[in-house]
């Protein structure tokens, strides 16, 4: 296995006695990722260098988590010793993007110049509280800026120069 690993998910405690484990999805493509066949690789928190490939046999969603089963993993014994392991994919089995989508490690750092050329600092995390997301910019000694991902706001996306142009709204910036 080569390449970068990403998260998706976090094994947050076992289900039931047949190997099922509970995971909180930290993908945009929970479908996908844990989806029948999809390849994954659970990694040890503190040592990352413990790591160990799955194949997804099975998952649904309950409750705001969801339930996965790996293949050859059947007894609840088995699986035990992963709880609060994270899980992964790598870089060659993530899928590509369409157009005007972006990975969040792509957007993670850029930074953010506003139409009128004024720099405005480095996006930072990115929030999901509803119908869209939002870019949190921090500032050198100020209030981070929230940018809402609209049209209107994000004008150009550059992730190989790690730039961002947007448009500020009024309202945005204290």
């Amino acid at each position: 296995m080569s390449g970068k690993l990403f998260n998706v998910g976090k094994v947050v405690n076992t289900h039931g006695i047949r190997g099922e484990l509970k995971v909180v999805s930290q993908t945009d493509f929970p479908e996908e990722r844990f989806g029948k066949g999809s390849r994954l690789v659970l990694t040890e928190p503190n040592d990352e260098s413990r790591q160990l490939r799955v194949e997804v046999e099975n998952a649904r969603l309950h409750k705001n988590v969801y339930i996965v089963k790996f293949k050859g993993y059947d007894n609840i014994n088995e699986v035990l010793p992963y709880k609060g392991w994270m899980l992964k994919v790598s870089e060659e089995d993530r899928k590509p993007l369409d157009e005007g989508e972006y990975y969040y490690h792509e957007i993670i750092g850029c930074r953010v110049v506003t139409d009128e050329g004024q720099e405005l600092g480095t996006i930072s995390d990115i929030l999901a509280p509803g119908a869209n997301h939002v870019w949190v910019v921090d500032r050198p000694k100020q209030k981070p800026v929230l940018l809402p991902v609209i049209d209107d706001v994000i004008l150009d996306v550059n992730v190989e120069a790690k730039q961002v142009r947007v448009h500020l709204m009024e309202g945005l910036v204290d």
